[in-house]
């Protein structure tokens, strides 16, 4: 399976959404990829999940996400590379491990996200891994909509690269043709 059948499945599925989006980088959009639809069908998540493992030769003991949009996609990547997962969540705006969840110096982890725009989440869980000592393997997507612009300092496995338009809020085009916003993401913003 190649990504033109895993976006005509987002398509069909209704995870591509199209209208006015404010993503959670803030930046508004026209495209949004509403990755919770892919783990309403667990036959699809398991073969989302597996396409994008698939040929990885991953050697890691522990799999780490954000949450919330990387807790389901974390759970079926340990399911099927048959370790551990854990996930960060934000506490007082900062993300942080919780709920007796931890890190060991050593541990070999991927670190995975649902979507990927300018990779912000993604990146201040990179950080508790160093500071655990553990050590990043890789980053896993479902969708890498930055345009090759994430970098991570470790290599990037997406089942998706998709272009979808992002713009500064003082610069959108569909702000000024005065169509509502919507905010579908997990995280209020304030702009």
């Amino acid at each position: 399976m190649n990504q033109t059948h895993f976006l005509e499945q987002f398509e069909q599925r209704q995870i591509l959404q199209n209208g006015h989006f404010r993503l959670t980088s803030g930046k508004h959009s026209s495209g949004y990829m509403q990755c919770a639809g892919v783990f309403q069908d667990p036959a699809f998540a398991a073969q989302c999940v597996g396409a994008l493992l698939a040929g990885s030769e991953l050697d890691v003991n522990l799999v780490i996400s954000p949450a919330i949009g990387g807790v389901l996609m974390g759970y079926e990547a340990s399911r099927q590379l048959g370790v551990p997962n854990i996930f960060a969540e934000r506490e007082q705006g900062v993300m942080s491990l919780r709920r007796g969840f931890s890190l060991e110096a050593g541990q070999r982890v991927l670190v995975v996200e649902d979507v990927v725009t300018t990779g912000g989440s993604v990146k201040e869980v990179l950080a508790l891994v160093e500071q655990a000592g553990a050590k990043a393997v890789a980053v896993g997507v479902l969708v890498d909509r930055s345009g090759g612009k994430a970098d991570f300092g470790v290599p990037l496995h997406s089942l998706l690269q998709v272009s979808l338009p992002a713009y500064e809020p003082d610069d959108c085009p569909l702000c000024r043709d005065g169509r509502p916003i919507t905010k579908p993401g997990s995280r209020e913003l304030s702009k």
